[in-house]
């Protein structure tokens, strides 16, 4: 039977956009005895690269960079004369630190951390009519959200229920609260994607600006 000779079984490359073939190159290389023969092939080895990736001439010092790519792929072992020093192996390797985060996660994406905040000054309130107006017009405000980002329709009983979870028990929706139905022309679409012009359809803003720009001529 011919054994097939699978990529993943082969030796992990460290820079793949390059292909196995350079790799191959880059450890002919290393065992060539003559210093002055591997200087030559280095730099044929390089100019392949060169040309297997030409967008990398548009960077700044990008000859600089394939002969640090040329070391990496040698596994920083290549005893050459490089115009350029070969690059230290921590300065590549070494993981970056990470960033902290600034607060904690939030808890549903869709509507925000604003939305926390809100929740958070309407428990400080008292219980009383104007609480529960507060309450009402966040579950209106949390409902355009919900439609922007997920479905054509959703149920009070849904937005309340987020409202009590995200507040972890600390608002309590008043039982027989309504939102009301959803406007037949009220239009969710996600911010880019919908009207530029308020007031318009999809489609609206590139008229409203053809029609602007036709009035200042």
């Amino acid at each position: 039977m011919v054994k097939l000779d699978y990529n993943t079984e082969r030796e992990k490359l460290s820079m793949p956009e390059y292909g196995r073939n350079v790799f191959k190159m880059v450890e002919y290389l290393k065992t060539i005895p003559d210093k002055e023969k591997r200087n030559e092939q280095a730099k044929a080895v390089v100019k392949t690269m060169e040309m297997l990736n030409p967008q990398v001439r548009v960077q700044e010092n990008w000859e600089h960079k394939l002969w640090d790519h040329l070391y990496m792929i040698a596994g920083y072992d290549l005893d050459i004369d490089s115009p350029y020093p070969c690059p230290l192996k921590e300065d590549f390797e070494t993981k970056p630190v990470p960033i902290p985060m600034k607060g904690s996660p939030i808890k549903a994406m869709h509507y925000g951390r604003n939305i926390e905040r809100i929740i958070d000054l309407i428990c400080e309130q008292e219980e009383g009519e104007t609480k529960n107006l507060l309450i009402r017009n966040l579950a209106l405000y949390m409902r355009t959200q919900y439609l922007i980002w997920n479905k054509d329709s959703v149920a009070d009983e849904t937005i309340f229920a987020d409202i009590e979870d995200m507040s972890e028990g600390r608002i309590r929706v008043p039982e027989g609260m309504e939102l009301g139905k959803v406007a037949q022309d009220a239009n969710f679409s996600r911010p880019g994607l919908g009207s530029l012009h308020p007031g318009g359809g999809k489609g609206q803003g590139r008229k409203y600006r053809s029609k602007k720009n036709k009035n200042n001529r």
